[in-house]
């Protein structure tokens, strides 16, 4: 049966939008949501093949789209900055930015090449220093950057004495703050492009619960076998408790690209676990600080060198 969508996402042609973690689950459902919508997308992926080999698929599903691959390993700065450079020499203007990509909860402590703690280092420093690169090309297209949260954010805390969880390792608490920091990062993007009048607007999603390889087996993150998490998901997601991974991605794509959408806003499925998307009442408590908003990004800022 062709899946229905959500919701109908407006008439995308002639835009250009960048989606992280594209190579796989809810990235590559967004991706092809917007090619299908007539955007021009970029696929930012760790591995090319495996990018080349998503986008052959996005354009044997939607005739005539315009996709391409570069390569971005977020648990690098040296990544980050290079894919930078080469966007700015190219000079293409960003209409929209879907910071999707994360890892969760790798079986032990394990670091990114600059030496951060791998979950804060992907999720949140990565995509962080990526977003302020790319300030000027999103700033000429007037963009709309969404950040990708987690459930797993509704608790939790920054862990200001031990951002990097040196001492006293917690990989679940770890995964929290990264998206707690995802959000964070989120709220002072927009709040400081209102301020100095970027033209930039920022929001947030998170998509429930749906069975993707974010608990799957990851020899590389030296998981060798599925988690019993993920397969209690992917038994809700087949009762339709949960979410399945084409649902899951309609809230990034709501806060995207709807035109009631709006900067510091917060999308996700109505039953929070799985349904339809939607604007939320209410950001989660982690999330509503503003001055450890401001105290991140300075923080940030002071990590990855700018």
């Amino acid at each position: 049966m062709p899946r229905t969508p959500a919701f109908t996402i407006p008439d995308l042609t002639g835009s250009f939008a960048v989606v992280t973690g594209a190579s796989d689950g809810l990235g590559r459902v967004i991706a092809t949501d917007l090619a299908r919508a007539g955007a021009e997308v970029l696929l930012p992926v760790r591995s090319t093949t495996k990018g080349e080999h998503v986008a052959d698929g996005i354009r044997a599903a939607v005739p005539g789209a315009a996709v391409s691959v570069r390569r971005l390993d977020l648990a690098s700065l040296e990544s980050v900055s290079a894919l930078v450079d080469r966007l700015t020499t190219e000079g293409r203007t960003i209409d929209l930015l879907v910071n999707n990509a994360g890892v969760m909860t790798p079986p032990e402590r394990q670091e990114t090449r600059d030496g951060f703690e791998l979950q804060f280092g992907v999720n949140h420093l990565g995509h962080f220093a990526l977003t302020l690169g790319l300030l000027p090309l999103l700033k000429a297209g007037g963009a709309r950057v969404t950040h990708q949260t987690s459930i797993a954010a509704r608790s939790g805390s920054i862990n200001w004495d031990d951002l990097d969880w040196k001492n006293s390792y917690d990989g679940m608490r770890a995964y929290q703050q990264s998206k707690i920091a995802v959000a964070l990062f989120a709220r002072e993007l927009d709040a400081r492009s209102r301020a100095g009048g970027w033209g930039v607007s920022s929001n947030l999603s998170h998509p429930g619960v749906s069975p993707t390889n974010l608990l799957a087996a990851q020899p590389g993150m030296g998981r060798q076998r599925d988690t019993g998490a993920r397969r209690v998901v992917s038994l809700l997601s087949r009762l339709g408790v949960a979410g399945s991974v084409s649902s899951a991605a309609q809230p990034a794509l709501m806060a995207a690209t709807a035109s009631t959408a709006r900067g510091d806003e917060f999308y996700g499925p109505v039953r929070t676990i799985g349904g339809r998307p939607a604007l939320l009442p209410a950001l989660w408590p982690p999330m509503r600080n503003l001055h450890d908003a401001r105290r991140l990004w300075d923080e940030s800022e002071r990590l990855i060198g700018r």
